[in-house]
């Protein structure tokens, strides 16, 4: 039988675990809000608890090997330590790796969610599709990653903080990010930045808002994608902004990297 370890996504808005054997075969899933407003040691003790389920549910069809976990960044290597999280609110300085090895009993591996995307990109998606063991993946959700993999390899950087793509000044006039810069490619091409700049631009629509009040549902980047294929123009002026500041981006990678392949991915 296989070896088979229990990956998590730790994202800002859900939490997804999963239990894959070597060659990919998922044996076993669970998703759920994060609820991060909760704190940090709720959401891990939550975490914890569907982690043991999986295993006890995939635990007859393989070795166990361990847990793997994607966190938002930025973060130290290999400790796992995370500094001042911009989707994350509150988490500054929380050792996930620890607090999660305190609560498990087996080896616990914590890298960036954009990293271990890219990664897994390589082995199973794109890279593999095109015969190449280098690329960049640029992963758009509640925020923007990004991860570098050179010859088969993540690359961390001397510290753990390399490809954080969507963090630094892109849009020099652009308005003020969490993490200190302006005109950051997160506030334009994250679920997050499109939902702000409907706000900005006064999308409306009947039954749903930017933020939400007097009962309206919350409006989302998917729901700001079906208008902008319905022919809204303020929706689509959102998604020809995103694509600008995505573009300035990607040749900018294209410039330093000089990499054989760039992927897109994430919910957004």
């Amino acid at each position: 039988m296989e070896k088979f370890a229990i990956g998590v996504d730790l994202g800002g808005s859900n939490l997804r675990i999963g239990a894959y054997t070597e060659s990919g075969k998922l044996l076993a899933s669970t998703a759920f809000p994060t609820n991060a407003s909760s704190g940090h040691g709720p959401v891990i003790d939550k975490m914890c608890e569907a982690i043991q389920r999986l295993k006890a549910e995939a635990g007859e069809q393989g070795e166990f090997a361990g847990v793997g976990i994607g966190s938002p960044g930025p973060l130290s290597l290999p400790d796992g330590v995370l500094h001042n999280p911009p989707n994350l609110p509150g988490w500054d300085g929380v050792e996930l790796r620890r607090a999660v090895s305190e609560r498990l009993s087996w080896p616990v591996v914590v890298d960036s969610d954009a990293n271990v995307a890219a990664l897994a990109e390589c082995r199973f998606g794109t890279g593999k599709q095109f015969g190449v063991d280098s690329l960049c993946m640029i992963t758009l959700g509640t925020g923007v990653g990004g991860g570098i993999v050179l010859d088969g390899r993540l690359w961390h950087g001397v510290n753990g903080a390399a490809g954080e793509v969507g963090h630094g000044p892109l849009i020099p006039d652009g308005p003020a990010c969490n993490c200190g810069a302006h005109g950051c490619l997160e506030l334009y091409a994250s679920a997050t930045g499109m939902v702000r700049r409907a706000g900005e631009l006064s999308l409306v629509e009947s039954g749903f808002a930017a933020s939400e009040s007097q009962g309206e549902k919350p409006l989302t980047a998917e729901r700001i994608a079906e208008l902008a294929f319905e022919g809204d123009s303020t929706a689509w002026q959102i998604f020809d902004e995103a694509g600008y500041a995505l573009g300035v981006a990607i040749a900018n990678l294209i410039n330093v990297l000089n990499l054989p392949l760039y992927t897109v991915g994430g919910g957004a």
